[in-house]
C-alpha cells in the first residue's frame, strides 16, 4: 500500500465528516461543530468509529449535548457503533475555528476572535489589561466598549458598540 493511500481516508470516515459539517453548535445554531473547531478527529477503531471532542471551554455546559448531537446525527446516517472521545489537551483555541466559522459568527452578531499570537504570549490575566478594540459586528467600527466579562456564556464576553449602539458578544481569544 502506497503513503498517499494509507493517509486517504476511508468513505465511512469522509460520510462521517460530511455528516459532522451539518451539526450545529447549541449555543451558537449557525456555526457547525467542525467549523468551530471542536471536532478534532474521526477515526476508525475497528467496527468502532470514533469522533474526537475537545471543548471550547474545560467547564462547557454544552459538553454533553454536543456529544449526544454527534452521536444521533451519525447515527441516524448509519455508520455502525458510534463513540465520542473528549480530548481536553491540547485544550480548544479560537485559532481552530475557520474562516467560514468566523463569518457565521460575525453574520450572527458575534464578533470572531483574532488569532493568538505565539510570540509574546502571556497566559490568562484575570485583572483587567488593555485589550485591542473589538470591531462591531454590525457596523465594522472600532469604537466599542466592553459592557461585561461574560456574556450568554463563559467564552464570550458582553461590549456595545459606540457608533450603532447596538450591543453584541465577542468570542473570547484563547
Amino acid at each position: 500500500m502506497s503513503v498517499l493511500q494509507q493517509r486517504q481516508p476511508s468513505a465511512r470516515v469522509q460520510a462521517a465528516w460530511q455528516v459532522l459539517e451539518t451539526v450545529q453548535d447549541p449555543e451558537i445554531p449557525v456555526i457547525s461543530l467542525c467549523d468551530l473547531g471542536v471536532v478534532r478527529e474521526v477515526r476508525e477503531n475497528g467496527a468502532l468509529l470514533e469522533v474526537v471532542l475537545t471543548p471550547t471551554y474545560s467547564g462547557c455546559p454544552a459538553t454533553e449535548v454536543i456529544a449526544h448531537d454527534v452521536k444521533t446525527a451519525l447515527q441516524a446516517a448509519r455508520l455502525g457503533p458510534i463513540a465520542t472521545v473528549l480530548q481536553r489537551a491540547p485544550a480548544w483555541t479560537t485559532d481552530w475555528i475557520s474562516a467560514k466559522g468566523k463569518a457565521a459568527l460575525r453574520d450572527y452578531g458575534i464578533a470572531p476572535p483574532g488569532p493568538v499570537p505565539l510570540e509574546g504570549a502571556k497566559p490568562i490575566c484575570i485583572t483587567r489589561r488593555r485589550q485591542p478594540p473589538v470591531p462591531c459586528p454590525r457596523c465594522a467600527s472600532t469604537h466599542t466598549e466592553r459592557i461585561a466579562p461574560f456574556g450568554s456564556t463563559p467564552c464570550k464576553a458582553l461590549y456595545r458598540c459606540l457608533a450603532c449602539h447596538e450591543p453584541f458578544e465577542h468570542f473570547k481569544p484563547i
